[in-house]
């Protein structure tokens, strides 16, 4: 699979490159974030790493670029490590967040585990296509429409929605939604599904303060409404 490493540092570049080369990946590098947004235009990566800070354009402005056209998994790789950071990180739509310095077998990991929840991997899929009243998901293709018109959701995003709306009236709580959404190796990232929950009510609910598709019970999780 191809990789586009977005980093101002020449060390890492050269030191992630070469293990992700080692490991089987095409990795592809770029050292600020005018030349990573041509590299990832022109490429079209499986997946791409993003350093927080970068001149020209930064990782977060890069990250809030993509999302707006593109569903391609992202990790952010940064010096920043207080959670209201991971949590800015997450609602600009990175799919994972990664602390410098980091182990390379971890990084690795982290790849291995966003590159398959990007693909349904991690999911037992026992329907090809769910409708909940305006939406539909194609699970096969990772598609969602809301009233024929596709709604571009991340990796993550599609996981939370396609658990919900599987069971409606079924209330998850917040560790549940990770451990079936995301893995084991994210339940620290508790609070982080509220990010993901609210971007996600913002693409597909007509009004996300007043939410018919995925309500939240107070105290205990969410769940997907039952009267669609």
């Amino acid at each position: 699979m191809k990789i586009v490493l977005v980093d101002d540092e020449p060390e890492i570049l050269t030191l992630v490159r070469d293990y992700l080369s080692r490991e089987g990946y095409n990795a592809l590098t770029a050292v600020n974030g005018v030349e990573g947004m041509e590299l990832i235009e022109r490429e079209k990566p499986d997946l791409v790493l993003l350093d927080w800070m970068l001149p020209g354009i930064s990782g977060l402005d890069m990250c809030k670029r993509l999302r707006e056209t593109s569903t391609i998994p992202i990790i952010m790789l940064t010096a920043k490590s207080e959670e209201i950071d991971r949590v800015l990180g997450l609602e600009f739509g990175a799919d994972d967040y990664i602390v410098k310095p980091f182990s390379l077998r971890e990084l690795v990991a982290r790849i291995k585990t966003v590159l398959r929840r990007s693909s349904g991997g991690s999911q037992e899929y026992t329907s090809s296509v769910i409708i909940r009243g305006e939406i539909s998901l194609d699970v096969s293709s990772h598609k969602v429409l809301k009233r024929g018109q596709e709604v571009l959701l991340t990796p993550t995003e599609f996981n939370i929605l396609h658990l919900l709306a599987t069971r409606p009236g079924t209330v998850y709580s917040r560790l549940q939604l990770l451990r079936q959404a995301m893995g084991e190796e994210y339940l620290y990232y508790e609070r982080s599904i509220d990010t993901h929950v609210s971007n996600l009510r913002k693409k597909i609910e007509d009004n996300p303060s007043e939410p018919k598709y995925i309500e939240t019970v107070f105290g205990v999780g969410y769940r997907f409404g039952e009267d669609l």
